[in-house]
């Protein structure tokens, strides 16, 4: 049977805060989905958690065990488990609130263009509010900052790329992964999450649809987002991994025309084949100027 909602859960030690993720699942107004759990080989009481969940509920659950080969793959094979006409993560430390589904779900709906919605989100802080943390607040609490009239439903097309902020902090105009729903069929366009990526991948996608469809932001806060010391969103930020060399990389080959003409020639000097002769060029134009 069909659903028109996957909810993808993908886990890994989430035994902590599944149950509330999971609880706020049961508070949807909307019924008209399946559950999508990939977990990666737990050593806690995830799947524990997750099968009771389906035990007690009346709705489709189905739980996977996936070999872990990093977070993309498995957010990937909630991908490909997934039958639904739209896709909706929820990751385990998050919770949606009661109309995140149906405000998403009639947005799409209603609004053919639009290939993926997301919305505003809470924190839910698990830690002390400490310095860093509040400056990571006060840098990223607001994705969308540098776009105007978002009093209303903000609607993006590829223009964005070729905006002055595009390439300026936050870097994610869009949201966390708990934050958005897509269409299932724009995988046949743009392909799956790059598993190469670590901290970078969601926004990576959404940009890859980005070029080909719009992307709406609904002005209401939809997911609460949890800020805690074993997600891993921070455990990547304190390591060593940089997805950010390779997403300038990216950009110069799959957006290099997209961008504006300071985006351009900063690329073009970084990675052209002829960038060292263009470089020594400008360097004895502005010694003979100097001179």
């Amino acid at each position: 049977m069909s659903c028109l909602v996957s909810i993808c859960i993908p886990t890994y030690n989430g035994g902590v805060y599944l149950q509330e993720a999971l609880d706020s699942i049961l508070q949807q107004n909307f019924r008209d989905f399946e559950i999508i759990i990939s977990d990666d080989q737990s050593k806690d009481e995830t799947l524990k958690i997750a099968n009771k969940f389906k035990e007690a509920v009346d709705f489709p659950v189905k739980i996977y065990n996936h070999n872990p080969n990093g977070i993309g793959a498995n957010w990937n094979n909630c991908l490909e488990k997934a039958k639904g006409k739209y896709i909706k993560f929820l990751f385990q430390d998050d919770i949606l609130y009661s109309t995140c589904i149906s405000d998403m779900t009639k947005f799409l709906e209603d609004n053919k263009d639009i290939s993926l919605v997301a919305s505003k989100r809470d924190f839910i802080v698990e830690s002390n509010l400490n310095k860093d943390l509040k400056k990571w607040i006060q840098t990223y609490g607001n994705l969308q900052c540098q776009f105007k009239n978002l009093s209303q439903t903000l609607v993006l097309d590829k223009k964005v790329f070729r905006s002055d902020f595009f390439l300026q902090s936050p870097l994610n105009k869009i949201g966390e992964p708990s934050v958005v729903m897509f269409r299932n069929d724009i995988l046949k366009k743009v392909g799956y999450f790059r598993e190469d990526l670590k901290q970078i991948l969601d926004y990576e996608f959404y940009y890859r649809i980005l070029k080909k469809q719009q992307i709406a932001i609904l002005n209401k806060k939809l997911v609460a987002f949890r800020i805690h010391d074993d997600q891993a969103t921070n455990i990547n930020r304190s390591s060593k991994i940089n997805d950010y060399k390779i997403y300038n990389e990216i950009l110069y080959k799959e957006y290099f025309w997209l961008l504006n003409k300071d985006y351009q020639k900063k690329y073009f000097l970084e990675f052209h084949p002829f960038a060292p002769i263009v470089k020594y060029a400008i360097k004895l134009k502005n010694k003979v100027l100097k001179a």
